[in-house]
């Protein structure tokens, strides 16, 4: 009789959870779940798919070696496809239904400011990493990414200084969403703390997608040829640096005459593009594939390895870049944080994250703040080679604090550097 019992006890338990009114803490289950947010396809498909290997063969590296806390991840992936709405609807989706313990995920800032309220909500985890616009702080977000004085603001830095050729006109070029646009306004503000003129300042957006740049390229040369050294700050992103870098190509804009830098291009993005003719132009990151030390060896031969197993295309020629460094970083950090919690509960990982460290491919050993939810980066800009690398030509002596809020924006002195600790309803 209390066998027969037992037996409907546990078949009424498991028809209850498969109706969805019983619900397990993902530490109970066989394995832990970590979602994979990026678009598979799509205008960002160039760039995330690679964050979507990177992840998964991190996965499996963590796994090779025992796993979280004796546990098993398995990964949950889903394609967002370039969609910002959908990428709202597919984060619900990895937390409802699949359970996932934590998100790694998204590229633009408009998909990261679709799914936030989403992880508020539900108080899910995501883990960003791509550099952004700053003028934000989420609980329930860590951001492994450059903000914006990471990155934009000592790339400008540099092209106003004698080494980076002493610009004195600006042409702020970019996609036209969140990102660009809030980092160009910030830019704008810096550039005129620094004494640059409305009238040297070029704003131009574009659509995603957009692969017609001939009539911008031109309007970039007219605005150069005025007699002030220009330079070009790009934020353009996705797939429409392939047309651009072409297009700059075949307009002859050499790097000696007009230097530009990008924030969203890295090795990935130049895999498309003959680099022989943009020799010189620059990136700013805080990591380049170019950057010698046994950590970043052993990180591009773990990838190279990775794509030849799981035959990925062109896999004889894969690359690391910025992005996916991020996202090594953040995945082991958080397994980090799961293990000092000895919890995947999000409260207690989002106490444990503050401090963790972990010696990165750029050499230095990074640490996530104690209070504002990024990771302090050291940064480098790199000129492009003619064999899509890039020659590092300057760099900070080590790891920078991020500051999420611009002082170049008015009101960001009064906010807290720190985010809500309020519990996600």
């Amino acid at each position: 009789m209390q066998r027969r019992n037992f037996v409907k006890a546990t078949a009424l338990t498991l028809a209850l959870a498969a109706a969805g009114f019983v619900t397990q803490p993902a530490i109970a289950a066989d394995t832990i779940k970590v979602g994979i947010l990026h678009s598979l396809s799509g205008t960002m498909a160039i760039s995330e798919t690679a964050l979507k290997e990177t992840a998964l063969m991190t996965i499996a590296e963590i796994n090779a070696k025992g796993g979280v806390m004796g546990k098993q991840l398995e990964a949950v992936v889903v394609d967002p496809a370039s969609n910002w709405p959908l990428f709202a609807e597919k984060a619900r989706q990895l937390l409802t239904q699949d359970k996932v313990a934590v998100v790694f995920g998204c590229w633009t800032s408009v998909s990261r400011k679709s799914v936030n309220p989403v992880f508020k909500e539900l108080n899910g985890l995501l883990f960003y990493p791509v550099q952004y616009e700053g003028e934000e702080l989420e609980k329930n977000v860590f951001y492994t990414g450059a903000a914006p004085n990471q990155q934009a603001i000592p790339a400008v830095e540099y092209l106003m200084s004698k080494d980076g050729g002493s610009a004195k006109r600006w042409v702020l070029l970019g996609t036209d969403y969140v990102y660009p646009r809030t980092t160009n306004k910030i830019l704008r503000a810096f550039l005129k703390s620094k004494g640059v003129a409305d009238a040297d300042i070029m704003e131009e957006y574009t659509p995603f997608g957009h692969s017609d740049y001939q009539t911008i390229i031109a309007k970039i040369k007219k605005f150069a040829g005025e007699g002030k050294k220009t330079a070009v700050v790009s934020t353009i992103n996705g797939d429409s640096n392939v047309p651009f870098y072409k297009e700059l190509g075949n307009a002859g804009l050499k790097a000696t005459d007009v230097p530009v830098v990008a924030f969203s291009v890295g090795e990935e993005e130049l895999r498309g593009v003959d680099t022989k003719p943009l020799v010189g132009h620059l990136a700013a990151w805080n990591y380049f594939q170019s950057i010698k030390n046994p950590q970043n060896d052993a990180f591009i031969k773990m990838y190279r390895d990775w794509a030849k197993k799981q035959k990925l295309p062109k896999a004889e020629s894969v690359v690391t870049n910025d992005p996916m460094e991020a996202t090594y970083i953040g995945l082991h950090m958080w397994k980090q944080a799961v293990e000092k919690a000895k919890s995947t509960d999000v409260d207690k990982v989002i106490a444990a994250m503050g401090g963790q460290t972990f010696k990165a491919p750029s050499g230095f050993t990074i640490k996530m703040d104690e209070k504002n939810h990024h990771l302090h980066r050291a940064v480098f800009i790199g000129e492009v080679k003619a064999d899509g690398q890039f020659n590092v030509v300057w760099k900070t002596k080590g790891p920078v604090k991020a500051a999420p809020w611009s002082p170049y924006i008015a009101g960001n002195d009064k906010k807290k550097d720190e985010p809500e600790v309020s519990k996600g309803k």
